[in-house]
Order: structure tokens, then C-alpha cells, then sequence
């Protein structure tokens, strides 16, 4: 694994000439997690060994290079794996619309089966993906996906890899598959409602096969310690540690917080610091998910709404109350702050994997009733994702342009008004 790294940051240096090899680039999604790191990294050796060709084959973390430190879990996992940091590549360290321009880009994407609306124009470069979340990509004869709804993507990179190249793992691309499949599974807990037979299946391979693995219950809560380790972490760090973000005329970010929703609705000045990020990354919406763990792994879930527009957030608050697909079972808490909502969330099952498509689905409501004026077309050429839009010329070099209050309450009055 080191010396294919290795070979990649070669490349990656040279990677701004007009001419030379083409990237072949496995990509993981936006929140850069375990499962996301993990997938690429292995995804791209296993590709590098069984299938070469003129292009170069090139694991890309999709985070710049400074978010990994956010990452704790991830930077824990690789130093126990005996991984160097500095082998990575990110995605401020390689400019894919660059290649994507000189015909020089082919993309994989794991751990996700769609590109954000911000890396809407490579479309055109994506060739394979192989995915556990709810598949949105539509059927195409020059993409070919593999898409299962298990607990870990690393699972299905992991049958791929034994059922076709078994002689490339070694111990510590092992532990790093293993340890994937360990922490998206909750440690194999069935009460946590992640894990699937196939999972089951493919850990118990890799324990099979390396003996010498850590055992896994320890290993999980290594790792989970160092996930809730968000010690010296500002209000913002904690927003950009675990995010995925959904957009339409409205842009919102979806944060997995891990502390409890009461300790983190006591940081002082919290709602100035919610609202300088969201001017800072243009959001207009911010849902908080919290999550922390009893002892027999059973998660317990709140969450909490902050916008400044009254109107939004009620609607917002009001959608995931009444979602049935799946039922989150909210219940109201106390809140301090006069511009967050704040709930239980009684379905402990339903994870930001279970939330995203229910905000997808809102802002296809949303959408569908027009936008005040010319704002929406204004909006669709921005893209909603800060973390993805990280090369010099973004759209976001230059500010997102903003949703008045009035357009919001113009926007809410239109929906009530056509659904009455």
C-alpha cells in the first residue's frame, strides 16, 4: 500500500502538466468518514493491481488536506494501521475539473452514488460506483454500479477484493477494511440495526483469514472514542467534522454531532456561531443530529433545527415531524436559543442515511412551487456544498448569493397556500 501511495503523490505533483497520463480517481463522498477513507484507499490498490492500464489509479480523500484533523477516528485508524498521513491525497491537492477538461479524468465513486450539484460538470468522467446507500443514480450501460444496502460500503469493496484479488490483502489492508466494517456496524450489534448477513459474512472472513487483527470489540471502542473526541473543537470544527449537505433553491447541511444535544445547545454564543457559518458557507438551514451510545450499544439519537427564518425553520420542523418513510418520532425538547428547534428522535434506527432522502424529498416539495422572482435560477449555478468546491475559481471564491427573509415567508405562503 505505501508504494502505490507513494507512487500517487509522484504523480499528483506532476499532475499539472497539460500533457501525460490520465487520473483514474476513486472517490469518496463529502464527510470523509471511515467507511468513505477506507473504501477509496482500498478500492484504488485493488484497482491498481488487477486492472492496469494507461491511466493512473489515484485514491482522493474528498476533504482538503487541513479537515483531517476533524477526522479523529480516521487519523487514529491510520497510525494504528501503521499508515502515513502524508501518502494521502485530497481533494485541494488535485484539480479534477483541470483533468476533467484535458480529457485526462475517469472517476469511481464510493460510498456514494451521486455527485453533488457542485461537482455536477464531471458527471461525465464517473465509469463505475459501488455503494450502500439508497441508489438515485440513474441506470446507465457505461457505468456500471454496484449498489447494496448494507451496513458498510468497505463490505462490498471487501467481497470484491476476496472473491477476485484475495492474493493483494495483506494484514494491514485488512485492518483497515475490518475496522470499516466494525465502526459502520456498531460493532455488530443487531440492536443498532446496521448490520446485514453480508457484513457478518465478510468480517468474519477477514477474522478468518488474519487472525491477527485486534479483536474487534476493543477495536470498536477505540475508534468510537476517538470519534466523540471532539475536544478543542470550535462550534464550526464540530459542523465540518461529520457533514453531508442536500440543496435546491434552498441550500441546508446536515451535521452529526457527538455530544449530547443538551451539552451542545449550552456552548456559549452558539447561535452567533451558527449564523456566522451559515453566512460563511451559504446555508440557509442547519439540521444538528446528535447521537451517543448506552452501554448495550443503542443509540440514542436528538436533533435540532437553527435558521433564522421563523417560516423555515417551522416548515422544516413540521416536515420531519410528520415523515413517515421512515417515522422519526420527534419529540419536542426545551430549547435556550429562540432560533432552534430541538427534538428526541424516538426512531433510534434512523440515521442521517434515513434523513437525507426525507430533505431531499422537502426540497423537491419546495421546488416544485417556484421561487419569488429570479432567485432560483440565480441559486441553481451555486454549488452547495463548500467541502466539495475546493479548487482556486469556484463559484464560492466569490460569496453565495443569499435568501431574503421576505422571499423565504413569500416561498412558505405559496406551499400552504397550493396544498390547502
Amino acid at each position: 500500500m505505501e508504494e502505490f501511495l507513494t507512487s500517487c503523490q509522484r504523480a499528483v505533483k506532476l499532475s499539472s502538466d497539460q500533457v501525460g497520463p490520465g487520473f483514474h480517481v476513486v472517490l469518496g463522498n463529502e464527510a470523509c468518514d471511515i467507511d468513505s477513507m477506507v473504501s477509496a484507499l482500498a478500492y484504488a490498490y485493488f484497482l491498481s493491481k488487477t486492472a492496469p492500464g494507461e491511466m493512473l489509479v489515484l485514491p482522493l480523500l474528498n476533504i482538503r488536506q487541513s479537515e483531517l484533523r476533524l477526522r479523529s477516528d480516521s487519523v487514529f485508524l491510520l497510525r494504528q494501521a501503521a499508515l502515513s498521513l502524508d501518502l494521502l491525497v485530497f481533494r485541494d491537492q488535485l484539480d479534477l475539473r483541470a483533468l476533467q477538461r484535458a480529457g485526462r479524468l475517469r472517476l469511481t465513486l464510493v460510498d456514494h452514488n451521486v455527485l453533488p450539484s457542485s461537482d455536477s460538470d464531471l458527471e461525465e468522467a464517473v465509469a463505475e460506483v459501488i455503494d450502500h446507500h439508497h441508489l438515485e443514480r440513474e441506470p446507465s450501460p457505461t457505468c456500471p454500479v454496484t449498489a447494496e444496502t448494507v451496513g458498510s460500503c468497505a463490505t462490498l469493496v471487501t467481497e470484491r477484493i476476496i472473491q477476485r484479488a484475495p492474493e493483494i490483502l495483506d494484514l494491514q489492508l485488512a485492518h483497515l477494511l475490518y475496522a470499516a466494517i466494525v465502526v459502520d456496524c456498531v460493532d455488530m450489534s443487531p440492536a443498532a440495526g446496521k448490520v446485514t448477513p453480508k457484513d457478518s459474512q465478510y468480517a468474519a472472513a477477514l477474522e478468518n483469514l488474519f487472525p491477527a487483527l485486534p479483536p474487534r470489540g476493543a477495536l470498536f471502542q477505540e475508534l468510537h472514542r476517538a470519534k466523540l473526541d471532539v475536544s478543542g473543537l470550535n462550534t464550526e470544527e464540530m459542523l465540518l467534522k461529520d457533514m453531508k449537505a442536500v440543496s435546491g433553491s434552498l441550500n441546508l447541511s446536515v451535521s452529526v454531532l457527538y455530544i449530547s444535544l443538551q451539552e451542545f445547545l449550552q456552548r456559549e454564543d452558539l447561535e452567533a456561531e451558527l449564523s456566522g457559518f451559515c453566512q460563511k458557507y451559504g446555508y440557509d438551514l442547519l439540521l444538528l443530529m446528535t447521537i451517543f451510545f448506552t452501554e448495550s450499544k443503542e443509540p440514542i439519537r436528538e436533533l435540532a433545527v437553527f435558521s433564522h427564518s421563523t417560516t423555515c425553520r417551522e416548515q422544516v420542523s413540521q416536515y420531519l415531524e410528520q415523515a413517515q418513510s421512515p417515522a422519526l418520532n420527534l419529540s419536542p425538547l426545551s430549547s435556550p436559543h429562540s432560533h432552534i428547534s430541538a427534538y428526541h428522535q424516538g426512531n433510534s434506527l434512523a440515521s442521517r442515511k434515513k434523513l437525507l432522502p426525507i430533505m431531499k424529498d422537502f426540497l423537491t416539495t419546495w421546488d416544485g412551487y417556484g421561487f419569488p422572482g429570479d432567485r432560483k435560477d440565480e441559486l441553481s449555478q451555486v454549488p452547495p456544498t463548500p467541502m466539495n468546491s475546493l479548487v482556486e475559481g469556484s463559484p464560492l471564491d466569490n460569496g453565495l448569493p443569499r435568501i431574503t427573509s421576505q422571499a423565504l415567508e413569500e416561498k412558505f405562503s405559496q406551499m400552504v397556500n397550493r396544498t390547502d
